[in-house]
């Protein structure tokens, strides 16, 4: 059941580049990796809005993101994890419907789990939950596999500010303040919507937090 959920999820990540694009791809992946290695905040595309991030392990990272963000102390933010072994770093037990919930799924969809002490508390909602996805976009993915760790997905706005779907949406304050800018997909124009949020109830079962 591991691998055929790992399967789903990477079976419908974005289509495979062309060979003219393999070579920027792999020098956006590398200096986004040598910038969350510094612990610096990264302007980035998710598989969903785009994104800040940071090292998910790195309390001091993502403190300065939370006060670029204007991010009220508190407030949980989704982590990236490039696959279920990674997942399972970073949560306290792992629910019986996870990895068929991965097998089904046809969306970005992010699950809330009872998380541990490896990511840095500033993530965690007050009941010690944390937001996990493993992200549909090849970008994201790459990313988070080369770090090995989890990387912070918050959507490029400060608090109460619209969420920016492409690059030319984010805030220009914004996108100065960051320490990193990725050039990847800055010439997307299609609207997107931040992922699903699911959790797992007392029963088991699948509950709704954000359609």
């Amino acid at each position: 059941m591991l691998r055929a959920a790992q399967h789903n999820v990477l079976n419908y990540l974005i289509s495979p580049l062309s060979t003219s694009s393999v070579a920027n791809f792999q020098q956006e992946v590398e200096a986004a990796v040598e910038a969350l290695l510094f612990q610096q905040i990264i302007l980035y595309p998710t598989d969903t809005v785009w994104g800040v991030g940071c090292d998910a392990e790195v309390p001091r990272a993502v403190e300065r993101l939370y006060k670029l963000k204007e991010r009220p102390e508190g407030k949980p933010s989704i982590v990236l994890v490039a696959d279920l072994d990674m997942l399972r770093r970073y949560v306290a037990e792992v629910p019986d419907g996870l990895e068929q919930a991965l097998v089904e799924q046809t969306r970005p969809t992010t699950y809330i789990l009872s998380a541990n002490h490896r990511l840095a508390p500033q993530l965690l909602a007050p009941d010690g939950t944390v937001g996990l996805r493993i992200p549909q976009d090849e970008f994201c993915h790459k990313l988070v596999r080369r770090l090995g760790h989890g990387v912070v997905s918050t959507s490029a706005n400060r608090a109460g500010e619209p969420t920016p779907a492409t690059y030319v949406a984010v805030d220009p304050k914004l996108v100065r303040a960051v320490d990193h800018v990725v050039g990847w997909r800055q010439e997307d124009v299609a609207s997107v919507a931040p992922s699903r949020v699911v959790r797992f109830g007392a029963d088991g079962q699948l509950e709704v937090v954000r359609e």
